[in-house]
Order: C-alpha cells, then sequence, then structure tokens
C-alpha cells in the first residue's frame, strides 16, 4: 500500500522505467533466481545424488547467471526501452516470433507459479495443522494482494526484504541442523552408509550419475531458462544499463552459497535416513525441519521458504502481465492507439488469472525437479535463434520460426522416446545432441570471450564429445532430448539464414520498441501544442508558409488532444461517481 501510486505509470508497472540501482537489482535478481525449486529440488538432487547433488544444481545455476550478462548488455544497448524479450523480437523477426517467445513464457511462467504454490502448500501440510489445498490458497490470495498493486516495483521492493530473510535464516537454519543431526561424526557415518548401501556415488564428489541425470540436463535447462524466461529480461531491462554487470555477479556468489548450502539438507536426510512424509521428495527440507529444528527456527523456515517462493511468483505473474500488456495489448489489440489505462487493467486482470491457474494446476502435486528439467528443454529450442537475432544480420523470421518448431519436435522424440533409440537413428540422434553441446559451450565462450573463442570452443566440445556419445548417450533420454533440441534449432536456424542476402539494420529495433505511456504523453502535448497554434495562429508571413498543410496539421491534433481530454474528463467523472 505504501508503495502504490494514485496513478500508475504503465512502463514503471513493467520495468521500472529501467532505472533500477544496484542494490534492489542485485537482490531482485537473486531472490527471484532462488525459488521453490532451488529449495525442493536442491534438496532433492542431494537426496537422489549424494554429496555432488546440490554442488551441480547450485554451482551450474550460478554459472548461468554470471553468463548471462554479456547477453543482456547486448540486449540492453539494441532495445533500451524494450519491456519483453518478445517485444524486441517483433520489432526485430515480426508476429510470429514474438508469438514463440510469449507463449513459451506464458508455458513457463505458468509452471513456475504453480511449482511454488506447490512448494507452500508442502510448507504448509507439513509445518502446521492446515491442509495443502489451504496452504495454496492462502499464499497465492497474499502474493497476489501486494503484486496486483504495483506490478514489477511491487516485485523488487518486496525482493529486498525477502533475500534478506531468506539469506539470514539460511546463515542459522542449516548449522543447526547439521549438528542436531550428528555433526561432522554424522558425516562420516553417512559416507560409509552410502559404501554399504552399495550406493558409493553418493559420496563422490565427482560423481558421474550426478552429472549426467542432474547436473548436465540441469546446465542445459538452466541456460535457457536464463535466456529465454521474462522474468530475468525484465530485470535486464529495469537495471540502469551501466550497473548489469554488477548487479548479475553478486547475484552468481548469492545464489551459489544459498543453494547448495540448502540442498546438503537433502544429503543429510540420505544419510540420515529420513523417508519423506507420503514418499514425497518436496516434503525433504519440511520433514528435516520439524526433525531437528527448535519452533522459533521452524517460523524462521517457514518465512524464509515463503520468501523464497513468493519471490519468484510475484515475478513471473509480473512477468505475464508484462507480456499481456506489450505483447498482447500493445502491439496487437490496440492497433496502435495504447490507452495506458486499458494497459494497466490487462497486466491486473491477467495477474489474477495467472494465480488462479497457478492454483488449480498446484492441486496436481507435480514433481518440481521434473518440471524445472521438462520446461528448460522447451525453452533450449529457443535459445540459439533468440542470441543470434541480436548478433547476426542475416537472421530471418522464417529461420527463427521454422528452427524452433523443428526443434521441439526432435526433443519430444528423443525425451520421450517416441521413436526407439536403436541403430541409425540412435546414432544420428547422439551427433546431434554432440552439436547441442558444443552449442551450449560455444554460446558461453562467446558471450564472456568473443565470437572467434566461442568458435573454437564449441568446435574442440564438439569433436571430444562425439566418441563419449555415440553408443552411451541414448540410455539419458532427458539429457538427450535437452541437447537435441539445441543442435537441431542451430543447424536449421543457420542453414535457412545462410540463403538470406538482405542485412537487418540493428537501429531499426530501437525505433520500433517504445515506452507506451511516454509515447502517449509525448503525443498528448504535442497535440495540444497544435491545438494552442489553432486558437492563436501564428503571423502573416508565418501563417502564409505551407497555409493548407499546416492548417490540416493542426485541425488533426486539435481534433485528437480535445478527444483524449474529452476521454479522460468522462473517465474521471465515472471513477468519481459509480452510477455513471
Amino acid at each position: 500500500m505504501t508503495i502504490r501510486e494514485k496513478k500508475e505509470n504503465a512502463d514503471g508497472f513493467m520495468v521500472s522505467n529501467g532505472a533500477v540501482g544496484f542494490g534492489l537489482s542485485s537482490s531482485s535478481m537473486t531472490a527471484t533466481w532462488i525459488w521453490a525449486a532451488s529449495f525442493y529440488a536442491a534438496a532433492t538432487a542431494g537426496y537422489k545424488y549424494g554429496i555432488s547433488g546440490p554442488i551441480h544444481y547450485g554451482l551450474w545455476g550460478a554459472l548461468m547467471i554470471l553468463c548471462i550478462y554479456p547477453f543482456g548488455k547486448r540486449f540492453r544497448t539494441i532495445a533500451p526501452h524494450a519491456h519483453t524479450l518478445a517485444e524486441v523480437m517483433h520489432a526485430r523477426h515480426g508476429k510470429s516470433s514474438q508469438l514463440l517467445l510469449a507463449v513459451s513464457n506464458v508455458v513457463g511462467s505458468v509452471i513456475s507459479i504453480t511449482a511454488n504454490f506447490t512448494a507452500a502448500g508442502a510448507l504448509v501440510y507439513i509445518l502446521t495443522p492446515f491442509s495443502f489445498s489451504t496452504g495454496v490458497l492462502v499464499v497465492a490470495v497474499g502474493i497476489l494482494a501486494y503484486s496486483i498493486w504495483s506490478g514489477f516495483r511491487a516485485a523488487v521492493l518486496t525482493d529486498a526484504a525477502q533475500l534478506v530473510a531468506l539469506m539470514g535464516a539460511a546463515v542459522v537454519i542449516i548449522p543447526v541442523i547439521f549438528f542436531a543431526a550428528g555433526g561432522p561424526g554424522m558425516i562420516r557415518g553417512g559416507l560409509d552408509g552410502f559404501y554399504d548401501q552399495g550406493k558409493p556415488e553418493m559420496a563422490n564428489f565427482f560423481s558421474m550419475d550426478a552429472f549426467l541425470y542432474q547436473g548436465a540436463p540441469y546446465l542445459v535447462a538452466v541456460l535457457a531458462y536464463a535466456i529465454g524466461n521474462q522474468t530475468i529480461a525484465q530485470r535486464l531491462f529495469a537495471v540502469r544499463q551501466d550497473k548489469i554487470k554488477s548487479t548479475f555477479v553478486t547475484a552468481t556468489f548469492g545464489y551459489a552459497g544459498t543453494v547448495i548450502g540448502l540442498g546438503m539438507l537433502g544429503v543429510l536426510a540420505a544419510m540420515v535416513g529420513l523417508a519423506p512424509t507420503d514418499g514425497d521428495l518436496n516434503n525433504l527440507i519440511p520433514d528435516m525441519a520439524v526433525e531437528y529444528l527448535p519452533g522459533v527456527l521452524i517460523a524462521a523456515l517457514f518465512i524464509m521458504v515463503i520468501g523464497s517462493l513468493a519471490s519468484t511468483a510475484d515475478s513471473d505473474m509480473s512477468a505475464l502481465a508484462s507480456i499481456m500488456m506489450a505483447d498482447v495489448y500493445g502491439k496487437h489489440l490496440s492497433r496502435g492507439k495504447v490507452n495506458p489505462s486499458t494497459m494497466l487493467l490487462i497486466g491486473r486482470l491477467t495477474m489474477v488469472a495467472a494465480a488462479a491457474a497457478g492454483v488449480m494446476f498446484a492441486f496436481a502435486s507435480f514433481d518440481i525437479l521434473d518440471l524445472l528439467v521438462f520446461v528448460g528443454a522447451l525453452w533450449g529450442a529457443l535459445v540459439f535463434p533468440v542470441i543470434v537475432s541480436f548478433y547476426w544480420r542475416r537472421m530471418t523470421n522464417v529461420a527463427f520460426t521454422v528452427s524452433v518448431l523443428v526443434a521441439l519436435g526432435f526433443f519430444l522424440v528423443a525425451r520421450f522416446t517416441l521413436i526407439p533409440m536403436t541403430g541409425a537413428v540412435a546414432v544420428a540422434f547422439e551427433t546431434l545432441a554432440a552439436v547441442g553441446a558444443a552449442i551450449v559451450v560455444g554460446l558461453l565462450v562467446f558471450g564472456l570471450f568473443g565470437r572467434i573463442a566461442g568458435f573454437i570452443a564449441g568446435a574442440v566440445m564438439f569433436v571430444a564429445m562425439m566418441p563419449l556419445f555415440i553408443g552411451f548417450l541414448r540410455d539419458y533420454e532427458v539429457l538427450l532430448g535437452s541437447l537435441v533440441s539445441y543442435g537441431v534449432s542451430s543447424i536449421v536456424c543457420v542453414a535457412i539464414s545462410m540463403r538470406n542476402k538482405e542485412l537487418f539494420d540493428f537501429a531499426l529495433i530501437d525505433q520500433r520498441v517504445v515506452l507506451f505511456q511516454q509515447e502517449q504523453e509525448q503525443l498528448r502535448d504535442h497535440g495540444a501544442d497544435l491545438a494552442a497554434a489553432a486558437i492563436h495562429p501564428p503571423s502573416a508571413a508565418t501563417a502564409a508558409h505551407d497555409h493548407h498543410t499546416q492548417d490540416d496539421a493542426r485541425t488533426g491534433a486539435a481534433t485528437a488532444v480535445l478527444t483524449i481530454e474529452r476521454d479522460d474528463a468522462a473517465r474521471d467523472r465515472t471513477e468519481g461517481d459509480p452510477q455513471r
């Protein structure tokens, strides 16, 4: 309520006008990246794969935060006034590219909201007398209640408070559980127990099982999440341009330390032989809290987890609102006549709809780790076309659209084994996966060190992976599907774009991406000036110059501004008198 403005600005509601400073932006980036999956999926990774599980989860997620900032700087340089990546794709390519990116973000954000509400329900179910569904509903209403007022600004400001609570509680809770469970002696006994149970990989810091089943798929998924997700893009377009690097470097270390520490609670649970309530691995952290924490620290854990999932759920609501405001209404429904008040109404209604959808899907109690890997792999088909669109002038709309759709088809075939992965078919898919691995490494190196280094790193990766993948990767369908989506989208995109001889002018993007509220205000001010000129005409000598053209302009502008003022006055009267 204290940050609410009487007359909200549409651009501020979406990206805070691109003026967020280092402190708020870094805390918001960290809090948003540390979401429910960071708690529950990191703990699940520790429980399933042992010591190296949380390390793979936290390390690769942190690395993606670090690697995204060079691309983020490029995005902002080309489109400093953008609100969504899909909006930029519309300016760069056209409607079909924008639609693909917008739809993928709508699906991804709804699933993200679902995962966070699921985590809330699990926490309430374990730690309170209330049911899972009650927890989901209460948290959904609470997050919606403050997000709907001010959109992105509300998300950023609450992120700062949530991050303080989250990290403060983690510093206390993790050591308390560690020593309450037995301390260093329990660790030694737990490692021996892994060997006794025939699970030596769980005691190995460099477990290949952890890397192939969890680490590598997550690395691929989180790169796609970092590039394609609107919650991250929203922060790229909101932070001050000179603070992008410092923001993402700070978030890298904050994320890694917190998530790896929380994931180790899953390792401790495996060491002490804890069986999660109802067999649901999402209950691991609440179960450990009930078992080893006093009541005060259980309350602190409750606040910490609620803060982490709220900081991401409100960001997803804000991301969905900006997509509907900028991409659906601003680019299509408004037909070039944007009304900022209507835009704000659409954004708020989108938040309500997103919360309702998240609640309904949360009742299905999906596994959070599986959701994360699946969505990230789907976004993988978009990563290469999106990044290349900002660097390669030959890239075309047809190349973007066809490459994404074909890659999605190949991903589904590989991920769900729609065709038996044997013989020549398996070799073909493994070769495409090797291309995908080369693309992932090449893009990361390219972002940090430049084009030549990126090409060299990609080529080395392809040569190194080919003999390892053939005959081996077909048994790891999650990783195979994820890498295939990267490889196929890259091959198809390059093949189609090479046929194009026209070179795109990147300066056009900045001309086509505008601040909606500012544009309307400038139009209003310009119209008011011309209307005043119509009432108080200039001198005879000036008026004689191009008389007919100026008369037409003044008449049209005067009519436009008077119409705008009439509509505003009518709206103000209606707001003041509900009966009207």
